[in-house]
């Protein structure tokens, strides 16, 4: 019978540092500041701030929820005529908001550029 030989075994590889998995690095962007505010804002202080930045986007809200909710009270009355002129009047004031909205975007991307 042969006689087993038994090799010495293989001594333990050394440690070498693995990279981070994640080495998470924020993207820069220009004009954008990300240290955070001092402190932090209510959702009323962030509504207020907002109302003021663009009073139209409200008010657009307003109108269409207004019209939404006499429109269909005038549908349930069966007043077809008038439920008919509010929906177009709903339809109109969205497209007030929409419009409010992009406004308000364009006109915050300039005063950040200046």
């Amino acid at each position: 019978m042969a006689a087993a030989t038994t090799t010495p075994a293989d001594p333990a590889p050394k440690a070498s540092p693995e990279p981070v998995p994640f080495d998470f690095q924020p993207p820069v962007i220009e004009g954008f500041d990300p240290s955070p505010r001092v402190k932090d804002e209510t959702s009323k202080e962030k509504f207020l701030r907002k109302t003021k930045e663009n009073p139209f986007v409200p008010i657009g809200c307003l109108g269409t929820a207004g019209a939404l909710i006499y429109g269909l009270r005038a549908f349930h009355q069966g007043k077809t005529k008038q439920s008919q002129m509010l929906m177009r009047g709903r339809i109109f004031a969205q497209g007030f908001t929409v419009c409010a909205l992009i406004f308000g975007v364009f006109a915050t991307a300039l005063k950040s550029k200046q």
